[in-house]
């Protein structure tokens, strides 16, 4: 079936992040620009992929991102059923850079919105993106692809919720304020926890990070008091040496788990021996993420036959849509004709004679709709305007 639609795009499978870079599209300035130039098209730009689907040519969509400084092999284009194929598979997570991690179906819904806002969507693109929206919710929500933690961040949450069952009331600790502390407080932000409290070397960098997440800021030498009211620490800090000792736990009549996911390590392996400490390092996170990672490999199969699925549907779409258009320019046609003819006729005459002259005409084209879905939408040059009386 030759469905018009087309991919130009790059991603981190074909081009480095400075390349990735420059092709990105900021929402502000870059993106609207862009899309007055393309005219009809949903641009999909995030970190690890600038993507521009749109409906004809994409001789204007690949020149965009030439003019940006991408090179012609960090690019690839699809075209058709392909096309659709690609965008699907994005949008169930298959494409991803981390197997099946969610954010990128927002991302899909955000770019569908701001073509939207720009005006430069059109039907086959909104049908294509919302069904790829609702494809990804249906792989999320059938099959176990995003099941279980695949970063290091929720694989350390993960493990504190198996740990405690439930994180409410507790005070977690976390020891570090750079980007891996940032994800797992991102994590632990729907949990529930009573009490965040972020230790770093730099109090201020701790305060910012801390007023992000309603939490208390404290410097590297309040650790001690922090280890005292923590249930739980998390260590992600950027240190040559060990931050926490054995010598720095105090006497506890609870048990206090340590997760260290700093690499080198924040917390001197020591600790775990103590009788009310439990300590877990990257190694036993590590585990944790590819056991996870081989179960969402193992779910590849259940989303391609949704997305095959998914596909099938936008075709029966597609189909009735061509027919539709094709079936408005037959009645155009008829009513033109009847108006050359009888012009003293009043409206509904032309109405009436247009609707009977067409209407065998019609009900040729819907019998035989599939054998005529080759050739360019319609109207236009459509082989289902064949099927019209001589006389139109």
């Amino acid at each position: 079936m030759a469905l018009p639609l087309y991919l130009v795009g790059l991603s981190h499978k074909t081009a480095p992040v400075e390349v990735r870079e420059r092709a990105a599209l900021d929402p502000a300035v870059a993106l609207p620009a862009a899309l007055r130039t393309l005219g009809r098209a949903v641009v999909l730009s995030t970190c690890n992929r600038t993507e521009i689907y749109g409906v004809g040519s994409p001789k204007e969509a690949k020149a965009l991102l030439l003019a940006r400084g991408v090179e012609a092999h960090h690019l690839y284009q699809k075209e058709g059923i392909e096309a659709l194929r690609h965008l699907f598979r994005v949008a169930a997570g298959l494409d991803s850079l981390v197997m099946g991690e969610a954010q990128i179906l927002g991302q899909v819904r955000e770019a569908l919105f701001l073509a939207r806002k720009y005006e430069a969507t059109e039907s086959l693109l909104e049908k294509a993106f919302q069904s790829a929206i609702a494809l990804g919710k249906r792989a999320r929500s059938e099959t176990g692809i995003g099941a279980g933690a695949v970063s290091v961040a929720y694989a350390a949450l993960d493990l504190a919720l198996a740990v405690y069952g439930d994180l409410t009331g507790l005070a977690v600790a976390v020891l570090g304020a750079g980007e891996m502390a940032e994800l797992f407080l991102t994590h632990l932000k729907a949990q529930g926890v009573d009490r965040v409290l972020v230790v770093n070397r730099t109090v201020e960098r701790a305060r910012a990070l801390a007023e992000r997440f309603g939490g208390e800021a404290y410097g590297l030498l309040a650790l001690p008091q922090v280890l005292r009211q923590a249930d739980l620490l998390v260590a992600s800090a950027a240190s040559p040496h060990y931050l926490v000792r054995p010598e720095d736990l105090p006497r506890r009549s609870k048990p206090l788990f340590l997760i260290d996911i700093a690499l080198p390590r924040n917390i001197d392996p020591r600790v775990g021996r103590l009788p009310q400490a439990y300590l877990y390092n990257l190694d036993d996170l590590k585990r944790v993420v590819e056991k996870n990672l081989k179960a969402r490999q193992g779910e590849v199969p259940k989303v391609e036959a949704l997305i095959e699925g998914a596909i099938g549907d936008y075709l029966e779409w597609y189909a009735g849509h061509r027919v539709r258009e094709a079936i408005r320019a037959l009645k155009g046609l008829a009513y033109k004709e009847v108006v050359r003819e009888y012009p003293e006729a009043d409206p509904l005459t032309w109405h009436k004679e247009a609707g009977r002259r067409a209407h065998p005409w019609i009900l040729a084209v819907k019998a035989r709709t599939q054998e005529f879905l080759q050739g360019p939408p319609c109207p236009g040059e459509c082989p289902l305007l064949a099927f019209r009386p001589p006389r139109l």
